[in-house]
């Protein structure tokens, strides 16, 4: 079609996510397979790749925004633009849970959080007493400065005896078959207490005048 010379994309095919050194597809296709096309950069600078006319152009893109173009019977064309996005995912997956106490009250606020380094396509997931009734808060924050990380932190508000149990988090790559599984024990109890552990006996003499020293630990 010499007035449609690029095949129309969705809005799908013009947002490519791609993981760090993968290579990717820039998919311009063109309604004629013998067509001249060019792939210019943000810059109108062009950039060379191998071209499919089926597919696309086919190479490892660093980010940022590019466009096709073609002539055709002396008139320029141009497709519309594609933004790659490149994605840090490691084959390894370090993850690390962590709670700023592990013994609460009737009624306190439970703060899990784990957290994810060095990758950006990673599924969690949590495990906790209360999952069932859906008590947790989950919360994602990603941070990229000064390293990349993803932190999961889940809440558990107006904690009770029944959430006491393993808080586990698990990490699983989203395009590789690795898996991380982190856990810790939270405790709720019902009211607090205080454990009074004296250094001295039930009974204790003491001469005229003499100053005596009665120690007690408290906990």
């Amino acid at each position: 079609d010499p007035d449609m010379p690029f095949v129309p994309s969705i809005p799908e095919d013009q947002f490519i996510l791609v993981e760090e050194g993968d290579p990717t597809v820039i998919p311009c296709r063109t309604s004629d397979p013998n067509a001249q096309v060019t792939l210019v950069n943000s810059l109108d600078k062009a950039v060379y790749a191998f071209y499919d006319s089926k597919q696309g152009f086919i190479g490892n893109f660093p980010a940022g925004s590019y466009t096709c173009k073609t002539m055709v019977k002396g008139v320029e064309f141009k497709s519309d633009e594609f933004l790659i996005y490149i994605l840090r995912a490691t084959s390894q997956l370090p993850v690390e849970i962590e709670a700023l106490k592990t013994v609460y009250k009737t009624g306190e606020t439970i703060v899990v959080t784990c957290v994810v380094f060095d990758n950006e396509v990673v599924n969690l997931q949590w495990n906790y007493p209360g999952k069932v009734k859906e008590k947790g808060l989950i919360k994602l924050d990603d941070i990229k400065v000064p390293s990349q990380k993803l932190v999961y932190t889940l809440t558990i508000p107006e904690a009770s005896v029944e959430d006491t149990g393993d808080y586990e988090c698990t990490a699983r790559h989203a395009t590789k078959e690795v898996e991380e599984n982190k856990k810790v024990v939270i405790t709720v109890h019902d009211k607090g207490f205080i454990h009074l552990e004296p250094q001295f006996s039930p009974l204790e003499a003491v001469n005229l005048h003499e100053v005596k020293n009665f120690v007690v630990d408290v906990q």
